[in-house]
């Protein structure tokens, strides 16, 4: 098994592509990554036939804050953090996974796919995934896998997304000859969100995770989104994307994060729609008065939020397509602002003693008006977490200095990665 692993790593063909998975200077760490799944793998299930090797990527998002569960659009990226695998096929009709750093092992038997009282975490996710593919018509089975994520927990880097698209890349390779496609993938990935973890999400995170590279997705008709790959990148523009810790976490969210797309519906559903794509600003200042008196004042913010929201991303992609870099970094001002002063997910509503992302994101902001020159914003659900910022590359070092000296907390910095989820055997 190791003489098998280390010719699949070493040939020209392996070095090739994890350089454009990961870069010239990670790519002996990365196959120290893999090395180290395929040693889990045999160690907790003893040798196989032959291993495969899985990736998913995390994600960044950089326009369209809460617009995707309104049919909206959006601007979003893979990155090089990722969730890895080592796995292989068994005839037991069991999914066994192990996950490095995590106790115990999560055990899901394929006979009984029904949601389970009381379960949650990664084994609800698989066994929601598992009941996805046959709820599409694609054939499951049993596999034992070894996973480590460098995707950083509650980070809206969407660590749980790309652990969802990882396991559906595996069984996609194993069971179905790798025919799921990106969104396919997103929606199974989705109905294992929505049913099995209680967690009302639409599909950004997983297209984004699935896809590879910076696209633009247009949710009108979520079964089918437009997808648009989006040449260019920040780091050729001269720009460092930086992904800033607050102190917050992700925990006990999940009502707060439900709000957004619910008061927005409420406001749609009042004129017959049911969701705020098929609004104008116009139709809500028409009834404005009876908006405020029935959805309430936040409910009508969240929808005016959306409309410019989902107007800003098509700015960003056509600036991003022309080369205006100083309108790009405007837009994400203006939708940090937005979602800042309409959406208001900066902070919990019954915590508000506790605002780690708006201590954050002044800090930062301050920094950025004395440079004259980057652009910040919340990053992902929101209400705690990290923000992100878009700085040249010459201020990070500066601007990390700043936020371990104030906040004590951490930056990563993050690049755009054009593979998405993927079984590395299948291009080696």
């Amino acid at each position: 098994m190791n003489e098998q692993f280390e010719q699949l790593f070493h040939s020209a063909q392996a070095k090739q592509l994890l350089e454009q998975m990961y870069g010239s200077e990670e790519r002996e760490q990365q196959i120290d990554r893999y090395r180290k799944r395929m040693e889990g793998y045999l160690a907790q299930f003893g040798t196989a036939e032959s291993l495969s090797y899985f990736s998913a990527p995390g994600r960044t998002e950089i326009g369209g804050n809460h617009t995707d569960h309104n049919h909206g659009k959006v601007l979003a990226a893979s990155i090089q953090l990722d969730t890895i695998a080592a796995a292989a096929a068994v005839d037991t009709g069991v999914i066994s996974v192990i996950s490095e750093g995590y106790p115990g092992i999560s055990v899901i038997h394929l006979d009984n796919l029904e949601p389970q009282e009381g379960e949650g975490g990664t084994a609800a996710l698989i066994r929601g995934i598992a009941h996805g593919f046959l709820q599409h018509g694609y054939r499951i089975g049993g596999f034992n896998a070894s996973v480590s994520s460098n995707v950083l927990p509650a980070s809206g880097l969407s660590s749980s997304a790309s652990f969802e698209v990882l396991i559906c890349q595996i069984l996609s390779t194993l069971y179905n000859n790798g025919e799921l496609d990106a969104v396919m993938m997103s929606r199974i990935g989705k109905h294992a969100e929505n049913l099995y973890w209680n967690k009302p999400s639409g599909m950004l995170d997983q297209m984004a995770c699935s896809y590879g590279g910076m696209i633009t997705i247009d949710f009108k008709e979520p079964a089918q989104p437009r997808i648009e790959r989006i040449p260019g990148t920040f780091e050729a523009a001269g720009y460092s994307l930086v992904i800033v810790g607050t102190g917050g976490n992700h925990a006990d969210l999940t009502k707060d994060y439900a709000s957004i797309p619910n008061e927005m519906r409420a406001v749609a559903q009042a004129f017959g729609v049911e969701v705020c794509r098929d609004l104008t600003a116009e139709m809500i200042y028409g009834r404005l008065a009876e908006l405020r008196e029935t959805a309430g004042d936040r409910a009508v913010l969240r929808a005016l939020h959306f409309l410019d929201e989902n107007d800003r991303v098509g700015k960003q992609v056509e600036a991003i397509k022309s080369g205006e870099w100083q309108n790009v970094l405007k837009h994400i001002t203006a939708s940090g602002n937005s979602s800042w002063k309409w959406l208001q997910n900066i902070y919990q509503e019954s915590v508000s003693r506790e605002q780690g992302i708006a201590i954050t994101l002044a800090i930062t902001e301050r920094f950025i008006e004395q440079l004259g020159d980057g652009a910040c914003r919340v990053h992902g659900g929101g209400f705690a977490g990290v923000i992100l910022a878009v700085l040249p590359h010459a201020a990070v070092d500066e601007y990390r200095e700043l936020i371990a000296r104030t906040t004590g907390t951490e930056l990563f910095k993050i690049r755009v990665r054009e593979i998405g989820a993927v079984c590395l055997n299948t291009l080696l």
